[in-house]
């Protein structure tokens, strides 16, 4: 088996903004592989200043497995725990070259087009015209799980935009979910919490910075707004270490992005600890290209999980790889009559 591996830089069509700044362009790292006649193709998502292994060594670290290939999955694995974007990558090209097709990872129901995944419409941060035009789009197109970005611009106007979706639509018409991105102090989280209950929102996504699990855990035990876990979750490899902070915190959901836990394995943990607690999860992107998506996306399916899951980011690039995967009614299909036009150059 050979291994290489390549960088390709994914160019947004308009700014996209999140409460660390606002992003213009996407790194991100694919490792092919090559045995017997045929290709397997797998993307190490990585998130620059958010990703566990965003650290100095990454490409020596990519090189390295793939100079090493030949030790085989688990070796390779355990060697890579602390660099879950690259887990993953390998984990989707050993996929690939093992499946019939290349991106054809998990058939079922949703590669033959015959079932769809329920996705949140995702609202950028932005001037609040910006953001307003972003949420009519998004409830146009049909959908009926929209989750804003909070906590970059002025509370009372996010709070406004909220509070204007909820007199328009009731939570059984329109599920509304918020991404706080850890925005908010401890201190001054509970009284969010609060206000923010009273909109009937679904749940806050991170509302204080990760590694403060004591007062993440107070607000967890009274909040009257489900909270999710996202970011959190970023650097806890071993499972021990998964299982204490879940049962030290005892969230209501948690959010997987498996790019940034190691992949389809290290997700799997996080769910299985997960729900010996009773916490719900779902899963999201992390801004791969169109065959990282494809990826989560086939193996979300077979999960059997109906909670709108975060995969509707295929179309913000300008350069994304031509694939099977559209957005249509608030859901992501595919259409097994599509093509993939997988080009690095």
């Amino acid at each position: 088996m050979k291994a290489n591996f390549h960088q390709y830089i994914l160019n947004f069509k308009r700014p996209a903004g999140t409460s660390r700044g606002t992003l213009r362009t996407k790194e991100t790292w694919f490792i092919i592989l090559e045995s017997e006649g045929k290709t397997g193709v797998g993307e190490c998502g990585i998130m620059r200043g958010l990703s566990a292994d965003d650290v100095p060594g990454y490409e020596g670290k990519l090189r390295w497995c793939c100079e090493n290939i030949h030790l085989g999955r688990e070796r390779l694995m355990g060697e890579l725990i602390a660099f879950p974007s690259i887990q993953f990558g390998l984990e989707i090209a050993l996929k690939s070259l093992e499946s019939h097709t290349p991106f054809e990872l998990f058939p079922s129901a949703f590669t033959r087009g015959e079932d769809a995944i329920p996705i949140n419409g995702l609202i950028w941060m932005g001037e609040e015209d910006f953001m307003k035009k972003q949420i009519r789009a998004r409830i146009d197109a049909g959908f009926h799980c929209i989750k804003m970005k909070i906590g970059a611009i002025d509370f009372e106007t996010e709070y406004a935009l909220l509070r204007s979706i909820r007199e328009e639509y009731s939570s059984d018409v329109i599920e509304l979910r918020v991404d706080a991105n850890g925005a908010f102090s401890p201190e001054e989280a509970g009284e969010i919490l609060q206000r923010l209950s009273e909109l009937d929102l679904h749940s806050i996504e991170q509302p204080i910075k990760s590694g403060q699990p004591e007062q993440m855990a107070a607000l967890c035990e009274k909040t009257p707004l489900p909270i999710a876990l996202d970011e959190e979750l970023i650097g806890v490899f071993e499972k021990g270490d998964k299982a204490r902070l879940i049962q030290a915190i005892r969230p209501q959901y948690i959010i997987l992005k498996p790019s940034f836990v190691g992949g389809w394995k290290g997700s799997m943990e996080w769910i299985e600890l997960a729900e010996k607690t009773g916490a719900g999860w779902w899963i999201t992107s992390a801004l791969e290209s169109n065959v990282g998506l494809n990826a989560i996306a086939q193996w979300t399916y077979t999960l059997g999980q109906d909670m709108p899951h975060g995969l509707g980011t295929g179309s913000l690039f300008t350069n994304n790889f031509e694939s099977p995967l559209l957005v249509q009614g608030g859901e992501l299909h595919y259409n097994p009559k599509g093509s993939w036009s997988f080009d690095l150059k």
